[in-house]
């Protein structure tokens, strides 16, 4: 009697059960050329192993014991396949098919065995049809089961690779500081898919030059490791076979290791680095150019990184190389910048006898850049002094641009000793002439930082040692403070002028008397003005600073910054002026009224030589007598009385004469038929220096000689008359 057919499948099943191991060994050699890409990667290969088998078993299992294909359970382990292969970032398709594939093999194998159990073609027929139905019934289950659970894990996995991308662009290039934004990079990396991170920057001096050929020099700039108790180093040494590179370390990538590959291509790759290790290689780069590398390390995580964790890996990267790029550039902004407002601020001080002075420049911090504070000290005729002080608004390199035109046109200026009030008008018309050409050019072409208006401040203030006097003048700028000897620091009351750039105001100079030793504070806005306090908290502040003991006005302006700055970058930028102001006393100036009477002259020389006597500076006799004849002989045929002369004897020594005309004196080339005009060439050529100056009522003409020269004329030879104009 035949046997009926559930019989029969249970028999066939029974038949191939002993060979289930042969029958599972074949089926791996066919899904592995038919569907490869479960079997690039040891883990998944080793999974998709265990899963054949498992799917064999159950199936073999359960047509022998005659259980309802609904019954039949699944391996327990398939939905964790299922998951696995999603964070794999391994298709669905791949899974389907395989599972396709292995139920195809398995019916042909089952269907192969009927006829050989028995003749009757109806029952084969029937069995055929039951077992079909039983094996589509477990695949598709199977199948509907392991798409939802991957669907599900793939939408999870999608929505932590998101957060994670999110995350990225919340704390990577929270600064615009190149090592930190790389750190922040290896922090989060190793935070959430990483156990160990690298990041390597190539040494070049600009983001947009290529990668050089062959040997690369990179800078370590960044790592981290998730072992505990084990420093960054050491790990990576012991565990991935990288050689242990200290922070901010040079290092070279010999031609054709992987780095200097992904450097050079600009391609990011994966790799093994042992039965338990893997490596992502990801190249940063940004606007077209190749900045460095990152190199993820996984090692405590139990499965080696596939293709989702390098796409996740490179669009994190892909954010931080951009974040890195923009402080790059910043940085080489910055210190463009930085250095043109230094190299047009004073390099040094000059020697003087009127003042000591000490000077400090701060920068902004780095997210407000540089900006246009400075300072200037210049030597002025009559020993006097001018101490300049000026902040223009704005910061970038457009600020200190024009922050070195302003120095520019003050030392011009100042160079024609204009007074305090009158510099600064005259200073007003070139910063409107500047607001004019921005202005032109911005329309002319899109250039966001130079938009906008030019503004400026300054304080300007012209001390006399001989007098002990000091005229001032402010344009929008914060009061000075001056302290006497005996400790007090009291602001100077200035009257207020407008900022520079607003036309059409006027500016008001105030004279005040300053004894010797009282000290100057010239400042910026930015000394006195932060985030916790007033300006009146800081001027307090300053004060008090002022009135601490310094062994020098060196460490008095070290102790001010210390006082009201913070201890790491100040918010907005400082200039601070210190100036300890001295005297010249009767020892060091001679003054002679002179009557405008040209008998006096043979008077005055004779005085002049006398009084270089008593300061020991007869090799200036003659030099000396020659120019106070020829200023005061201009003076009495030219000028108007009174007429005075005065000697300083100073660094230099200093012929002036004033007199109550306002007819300035030209240097002019004489003619051999001319009479006259030579007496200020004659000046001219003996002098260091020669100029005039006005005052409200007159002018003075004066002359500096250098102190030590030898006599030029101690004989008459000595004088080259023939190369004088109209002299024969």
């Amino acid at each position: 009697m035949d046997p009926t057919a559930d019989s029969l499948l249970s028999r066939a099943a029974h038949v191939l059960s002993p060979r289930a191991d042969e029958l599972i060994h074949d089926l791996e050699q066919y899904l592995r050329r038919e569907v490869p890409e479960l079997w690039d990667e040891p883990d998944i290969a080793q999974m998709t192993r265990e899963n054949v088998a498992e799917h064999v078993l159950a199936v073999l299992s359960g047509i022998e014991h005659d259980i309802e294909p609904w019954r039949i359970d699944p391996p327990a382990a398939d939905a964790e396949r299922a998951r696995r292969l999603a964070q794999r970032g391994k298709p669905v398709t791949a899974m389907l098919r395989a599972f396709r594939l292995a139920h195809s093999r398995i019916l042909d194998l089952l269907l192969e065995e009927l006829p050989r159990l028995t003749s009757d073609a109806e029952l084969i027929n029937a069995e055929t049809r039951k077992l079909i139905a039983l094996t589509t019934g477990y695949l598709d289950r199977t199948s509907e089961t392991g798409v939802l659970t991957f669907q599900a894990e793939r939408d999870r996995h999608l929505q932590w690779r998101l957060s994670v991308v999110n995350e990225a662009s919340v704390r990577v290039g929270t600064t615009l500081d190149i090592a930190r934004t790389a750190q922040e990079l290896a922090d989060l990396a190793t935070e959430h898919f990483a156990d160990a991170v690298t990041v390597d920057l190539l040494d070049t001096s600009s983001a947009d030059e290529p990668p050089a050929k062959g040997t690369l020099v990179v800078r370590r700039v960044a790592q981290r490791s998730v072992m505990e108790g084990c420093p960054e180093t050491n790990s990576l040494e012991a565990i991935y076979g990288e050689s242990p590179v200290p922070p901010q370390q040079l290092q070279r990538y010999t031609d054709g290791s992987p780095p200097a590959r992904a450097l050079i291509t600009g391609r990011s790759s994966r790799h093994h680095l042992g039965p338990t290790a893997s490596m992502l290689l990801v190249p940063l780069c940004a606007r077209g150019s190749t900045l460095g590398v990152a190199q993820f390390f996984r090692h405590h995580k139990p499965d080696a990184y596939g293709d989702e964790d390098l796409l996740l890996a490179q669009e994190v990267a892909a954010r931080a190389a951009l974040a890195i790029d923009n402080a790059r550039r910043y940085t080489h902004a910055r210190a463009t910048a930085l250095t043109l407002q230094r190299s047009l601020l004073p390099r040094s001080t000059p020697a003087l006898s009127a003042v000591e002075v000490a000077c400090r420049y701060l920068p902004a911090a780095a997210q407000l850049g540089v900006g246009g504070d400075w300072y200037d000290v210049i030597p002025l005729s009559g020993a006097r002094v001018a101490l300049v002080v000026g902040d223009v608004v704005g910061h970038g390199i457009h600020a200190a641009a024009t922050m070195g035109r302003l120095r520019t046109a003050v030392r011009t200026l100042a160079d024609i000793d204009l007074p305090p009030d009158e510099l600064l008008t005259h200073l007003d018309d070139v910063v409107i002439r500047l607001a004019a050409e921005v202005s032109s050019e911005v329309s002319a072409q899109a250039d966001t930082e130079s938009a906008g208006d030019i503004g400026a401040t300054c304080l300007y203030a012209v001390y006399d040692p001989v007098a002990g006097r000091c005229a001032l003048a402010r344009a929008g700028h914060v009061l000075p403070v001056v302290m006497t000897r005996d400790g007090t620091a009291d602001i100077l009351e200035l009257p207020a002028g407008p900022p520079l750039g607003l036309g059409g105001l006027p500016f008001e100079a105030a004279e005040i008397d300053l004894p010797e030793g009282s000290l100057l504070a010239l400042y910026t806005d930015g000394l006195i003005e932060a985030l916790d306090h007033d300006i009146e908290t800081g001027l307090t502040l300053l004060r008090q600073a002022l009135t601490q003991p310094a062994p020098s006005l060196e460490a008095a302006c070290d102790t001010v910054l210390e006082a009201l700055l913070p201890a790491d970058r100040p918010h907005d930028d400082v200039a601070l002026l210190l100036a300890r102001t001295h005297t010249l006393g009767d020892r060091q100036v001679a003054t002679w009224d002179v009557d405008a009477d040209p008998a006096e002259v043979a008077r005055v020389r004779a005085s002049v030589s006398e009084q270089l006597t008593s300061w020991g500076l007869e090799e200036l006799d003659f030099t000396a007598e020659l120019i106070v004849s020829e200023l005061v002989t201009n003076a009495i045929r030219y000028g108007r009385p009174p007429i005075q002369l005065r000697l300083i004897h100073d660094r230099t020594l200093t012929c002036e004469v004033a007199d109550a005309g306002n007819t300035t004196p030209h240097l002019r080339r004489a003619r051999v038929f001319h009479e006259g005009g030579r007496g200020l060439f004659l000046v001219a050529q003996l002098a260091e220096h020669w100029g005039t100056r006005h005052a409200r009522r007159g002018k003075t003409v004066w002359a500096e000689c250098a102190l030590g020269a030898p006599d030029l004329f101690s004989a008459a030879a000595a004088l080259d008359l023939e190369g004088i104009p109209g002299v024969v």
